[in-house]
């Protein structure tokens, strides 16, 4: 009987956890003061406008820790130029040299789906990193992903993600 209690929580402990992965490093703590900004999400995944819908809960996740980034303005429709999200992302780290931040949030979207089957769960991976414009330089960086549950929606875990890499973003 002991045998089936050790199983019943090592099974707890993986149900638990749910399917969720995270790597990065903690980084040295930047000044909260500092001028900050929010820049595109690069989208790799098959889902359309998956960068802009999680730049939306980014800046969710980055006020509640207390930051009130500059976000970079939207482009124009007829800029067909910026509708590749890296030229996008070229473009933002200019205006944020013009703007004098000193650091910007930026990143990318790896998987933005709802799995096939019958349960469709929620599957999301994302990279977040700090910038700092001037120089190009990578101060912090992080990725996590997670498939949720069949009946949770598809922003819901990517809230989770994301509050979860943005915790680990050390501020003074």
């Amino acid at each position: 009987m002991q045998w089936f209690r050790y199983l019943a929580l090592a099974g707890a402990a993986v149900l638990i956890g749910g399917c969720a992965n995270f790597t990065g490093e903690r980084g040295e703590a930047l000044p909260r003061e500092a001028q900050w900004g929010l820049v595109p999400m690069v989208n790799y995944s098959q889902t359309p406008l998956a960068g802009e819908r999680s730049e939306q809960i980014l800046l969710s996740s980055l006020t509640r820790k207390g930051l009130t980034p500059r976000v970079y303005p939207p482009t124009r429709q007829g800029d067909l130029f910026l509708i590749d999200d890296r030229e996008r992302l070229a473009a933002a780290l200019d205006w944020a040299r013009q703007q004098r931040l000193d650091y910007v949030i930026s990143g990318s979207v790896e998987e933005w789906q709802y799995k096939n089957g019958l349960d469709g769960e929620p599957a999301v991976g994302l990279s977040l990193r700090v910038l700092e414009p001037s120089t190009g330089r990578v101060l912090w960086s992080n990725s996590g992903a997670r498939a949720g549950w069949s009946r949770e929606s598809l922003a819901g875990s990517a809230q989770k993600v994301i509050d979860k890499l943005v915790d680990d973003l050390q501020l003074q």
